[in-house]
């Protein structure tokens, strides 16, 4: 898996592309949730890029995959922990949040794993600010 610069809006895009993903299915709603929340502006990324990481996103799940049902298959906790840890300010992460939730209820459908990336980046951010406090 390719790694971004941390605190790189790229870095955050990708977390927001894996719970897009997530499911298996990405939707127009999804989409147009994404981007009339103008993503993009907001991340500080240039324009298509999103769709860019996106694009990057799936081929590095594509070249790991060991589960053929679901494009997702490869990523575990680890992975999902390693590209969390790529975000580290606070600002960023809520940005991410923000946008991946938007995706996640598009479709009025939260679907198991779309849950899972949310819930451990709520786990893994939290976690973070804590250890920053200390």
């Amino acid at each position: 898996m390719r790694s971004y610069p941390h605190n790189s809006p790229h870095a955050a895009a990708r977390i927001v592309a894996l719970l897009l993903i997530a499911d298996g299915h990405v939707s127009r709603s999804e989409l147009d949730a994404l981007y009339g929340r103008d993503i993009e502006c907001e991340l500080g990324l240039p324009p298509g890029e999103f769709a860019n990481v996106l694009h990057t996103l799936c081929e590095d799940l594509l070249m790991g995959m060991r589960d053929r049902r679901l494009l997702t298959g490869s990523i575990d906790e680890s992975t999902l922990a390693a590209l969390l840890a790529e975000v580290t300010d606070a600002h960023l992460q809520h940005q991410a949040l923000y946008f991946a939730d938007a995706a996640a209820q598009a479709d009025r459908h939260i679907a198991p794993a779309e849950a899972w990336v949310m819930e451990a980046a709520l786990r893994h951010w939290q976690f973070e600010a804590a250890a920053a406090q200390a």
